[in-house]
C-alpha cells in the first residue's frame, strides 16, 4: 500500500491529468475538425487567439479570486466546467453550427483554464510538503503528459471510424471525473496573511514579484518565446494531410508523440540526482528544442518528424521541472494565486497566443517556413537571454532556493 504522502499526490496530480486530458482530447478534435471543413490554417489561428483573449483580460481578477478562496474548491468548479463545455462542443458538431459558435465554447475554455491554471498549481504546496515537492511534479509531470499522449492518440483514432461530437461528449467525463477529486483532496493548510494590506490586497504584488525577480523571470520569458515560437501543436493537421500525407490517425500520433517524450524523460529523470547547474541546464534545453524544431519543419518522413516531436517533448519536460519547482521554492505562501496567475499569461500566451502566430504565420508565408523560422527565433532568443541574465545561469540546486 503506497504511504499516505504518496496517496495525497497521486489524487492531486490525477486530478490535474484527467483535466489535462479533457483539454488534449478538446484540442486535437477541434483543430482537425474544423481544419478539415474549412481547409484554412487562419481557422487554426482563430482557435488559438479566441483562447488567449481570457489570458489577457483575466489574469488580474483570476489571481485576486485564487488568494481569496478555497484552492480546492475553485479547481473542482473550474474543471467540470471543462466538461459541461465538451458537451457544448458536442451539440455544435451534432447540429453543424457554423465556426463561430466553436470559437465562442474555446472563449469559454479559455476562460476556465485561466482560473484552473493558478488554482490548481498553487493548491500544490499548500497540500504538499516542502521535501516532497519535486517527487510531486516529477510524477504530475509524468501524469499530466501521458493525458497529454493519451489524448490526442485517442482523439485521433477515434476521429478515423466516429463523429466528433461523440468524442466531445466524452469530455463530460472526465471534467466531473477531476472535479470529484479535488473536493476528495484534504483541506489545504491555512496561508497566513502578508504583513503588509497592500500586499495581500494588490493585484500587482505578483507581477512585481516575477519582473523583480532574477531568476523566475527570465525562466518565464524563455518557456514563453521558445513554446510561442517553436510550438508546432496548431499547425499539426495541415502537416499531416499536406506535408506528410496521412490521416486523422497519423495527425493523433503526431500530437502524442511531443508527450511521450516528456513522459519517458520524466521517468528517465526521476533516476538521476538533482541538476547541480539547473539554469545552465534550462538553456541548453531550450536551445535543443528550437533546433529539434527546425528539423521537424524540414522533414518530410513520417518517423522522422515522429521522433523529433518525442524529443521535443522530452526536453520540454526538463524545462517544466525546472521551472515550476523554481517557481514553489522562491515564491511566498501568501501570493502564490496572483504569482501562479501571471505566471500563467507567460504559459497561457505562449501556448494559445503561440497556435494563433503559427496558423497566421502559416497563412502568410507557408506551413514549413513558419515552423522553421520559429525555431530559429527560439535559439536565437535562449542566446540572447543567457546573455543578459546571468543570475539565471550560475542558478544553485533548486533544493537550495527560498523565498526572498
Amino acid at each position: 500500500m503506497p504511504d499516505p504522502a504518496l496517496r495525497r499526490i497521486l489524487r492531486l496530480v490525477a486530478a490535474r491529468s484527467l483535466n489535462t486530458f479533457g483539454r488534449a482530447v478538446i484540442t486535437a478534435t477541434v483543430y482537425w475538425d474544423l481544419y478539415d471543413r474549412t481547409d484554412n490554417t487562419l481557422v487554426l489561428a482563430a482557435v488559438g487567439f479566441v483562447q488567449v483573449i481570457p489570458v489577457v483580460l483575466l489574469f488580474v481578477p483570476a489571481g485576486t479570486l485564487v488568494d481569496r478562496s478555497d484552492r480546492r474548491k475553485l479547481s473542482s468548479i473550474a474543471a467540470s466546467t471543462t466538461g459541461f463545455i465538451g458537451v457544448g462542443l458536442a451539440l455544435a458538431s451534432y447540429f453543424g453550427a457554423p465556426v463561430a459558435v466553436y470559437l465562442a465554447l474555446l472563449l469559454g475554455q479559455g476562460c476556465v483554464n485561466v482560473i484552473h491554471a493558478p488554482a490548481s498549481s498553487s493548491l500544490i504546496p499548500l497540500i504538499i510538503p516542502r521535501e516532497d515537492l519535486v517527487r510531486t511534479n516529477r510524477i504530475g509531470a509524468s501524469l499530466q503528459e501521458l493525458s497529454a499522449i493519451t489524448g490526442p492518440a485517442l482523439a485521433g483514432l477515434a476521429l478515423t471510424w466516429i463523429w466528433p461530437h461523440w468524442i466531445y461528449a466524452a469530455v463530460a467525463i472526465t471534467g466531473i471525473a477531476s472535479g470529484i477529486l479535488y473536493r476528495s483532496l484534504p483541506k489545504p493548510r491555512v496561508v497566513e496573511p502578508s504583513a503588509t494590506v497592500s500586499a495581500r490586497k494588490d493585484w500587482r504584488v505578483g507581477l512585481r514579484f516575477i519582473f523583480r525577480s532574477p531568476l523566475l523571470l527570465p525562466a518565464l520569458t524563455l518557456d514563453m518565446v521558445a513554446v510561442l515560437f517553436a510550438g508546432v501543436p496548431a499547425l499539426l493537421p495541415a502537416v499531416a494531410r499536406d506535408i506528410l500525407h496521412i490521416g486523422p490517425f497519423g495527425y493523433g500520433i503526431l500530437r502524442a508523440s511531443q508527450s511521450a517524450g516528456a513522459v519517458v524523460m520524466a521517468l528517465v529523470g526521476g533516476r538521476f540526482p538533482a541538476w547541480r547547474r539547473p539554469g545552465h541546464v534550462l538553456l541548453v534545453v531550450v536551445t535543443l528544442f528550437g533546433a529539434a524544431t527546425i528539423g521537424f519543419g524540414l522533414s518530410t518522413s513520417f518517423p522522422l518528424s515522429v521522433g523529433l516531436l518525442f524529443l521535443c517533448g522530452a526536453l520540454d519536460n526538463i524545462s517544466v521541472v525546472i521551472r515550476l519547482t523554481l517557481e514553489q521554492m522562491v515564491v511566498p505562501d501568501e501570493i502564490r494565486g496572483r504569482v501562479a496567475a501571471v505566471h500563467y499569461v507567460f504559459i497561457g500566451m505562449s501556448n494559445e497566443l503561440g497556435g494563433a502566430e503559427s496558423g497566421l504565420a502559416a497563412w502568410l508565408v507557408g506551413t514549413v517556413p513558419a515552423i522553421v523560422g520559429g525555431g530559429a527565433i527560439a535559439v536565437a532568443f535562449t542566446l540572447l537571454v543567457a546573455a543578459k541574465w546571468r543570475e539565471l545561469v550560475k542558478m544553485p540546486p533548486l533544493a537550495e532556493l527560498k523565498p526572498p
